[in-house]
């Protein structure tokens, strides 16, 4: 029973423990990365297949006799055809809930330097700016306290209740949450429209649906306070990146920071990577990415192999 993990280098790049692994998956080959037109070549004569982002369409499925789990290094599913693996016999599982410390500390870290112009007045104080001042400081860019200020989240799962609770006990600030778009409406919550409103700063953490899909658009970021920040650390496509840097360029929006884009990695580009907008963080998808919380994904992956093993469900999606 041969194992082979596709995409590792996805996880780390030597820094990672793969003892736990290594004794859950025999015969076990790590790839560093493998190209996309390369998969079905790849997992042919394994049994277990470990992935993070690749994708197993129908086709590579039904063409590999000999697979029997798809153990996924991440939670969502959407890069497999479970329809065809459920027809086919083969488990799929993921992990769930690894990086929930490392999102909360991206998302204080990026809201306080927005808060206070960190990369603006870092970069004054070095090009020369402070010293050419008349007075002890620089109060250039104006900076605001976040406490008794209210943050709105959209998805109330385990991330952003995470983020919530930090924001509300080492803040101070005040908490609303959404109800998100093609969700069901839950009472105490509000209407996006009307939380977009009334927040100081509005951070994502719901999943990417048709019905979520650009959600943040340009009508949604004209109803946002102008001081207001947006932070995205969930999926790129959440947001209309065009409209975005638009309602940045213009002064409509206080501040963004966005860790994921539509298209990754963005080799075509984005309209994000202009040099002239204001106030915006722009991270390569490394919100989850502190090396304990790559670790414990690495670990769960194993545990769920070796459940499997054993006969049992663990994370099972199919």
């Amino acid at each position: 029973m041969r194992s082979v993990f596709l995409d590792f280098a996805t996880l780390g790049s030597g820094d990672l423990e793969t003892a736990r692994l290594e004794a859950a998956a025999p015969g076990l080959t790590l790839l560093p990365a493998t190209p996309q037109p390369e998969v079905l070549e790849r997992i042919a004569g394994h049994a277990i297949v470990m992935t993070n982002k690749l994708r197993l369409d129908r086709s590579i499925i039904e063409n590999s006799p000999q697979l029997r789990l798809i153990a996924l290094s991440a939670t969502g599913t959407n890069n497999l055809d479970l329809e065809a693996a459920r027809e086919r016999g083969v488990a799929v599982c993921n992990v769930t809930d690894y990086c929930t410390p490392s999102v909360v500390q991206h998302v204080l870290g990026v809201l306080l330097s927005l808060t206070h112009h960190l990369p603006d007045y870092s970069r004054e104080a070095r090009d020369g700016t402070w010293a050419k001042g008349s007075q002890f400081t620089l109060l250039g860019h104006r900076i605001r306290e976040l406490r008794g200020r209210t943050l709105g989240v959209v998805g109330w799962g385990v991330l952003g209740q995470a983020v919530a609770q930090a924001c509300e006990k080492a803040l101070g600030m005040r908490i609303l949450v959404a109800n998100r778009p093609g969700g069901t409406p839950i009472d105490g919550r509000l209407d996006l429209d009307d939380l977009l409103r009334c927040a100081d700063v509005v951070t994502l953490h719901c999943p990417l649906t048709s019905a979520t899909t650009n959600m943040i658009d340009e009508r949604r970021l004209a109803l946002m306070k102008r001081d207001a920040i947006l932070v995205n650390t969930a999926r790129g496509g959440l947001v209309d990146v065009d409209a975005l840097a638009t309602a940045l360029r213009n002064g409509r929006l206080g501040g963004a920071a966005i860790d994921v884009l539509p298209m990754e990695p963005p080799v075509g580009g984005s309209p994000l990577f202009a040099p002239d907008l204001p106030n915006l963080i722009v991270t390569p998808h490394t919100a989850w990415a502190a090396v304990e919380s790559r670790q414990r994904c690495l670990d769960e992956v194993a545990a769920n192999v070796a459940d499997w093993r054993a006969g049992g469900t663990r994370h099972r999606v199919v």
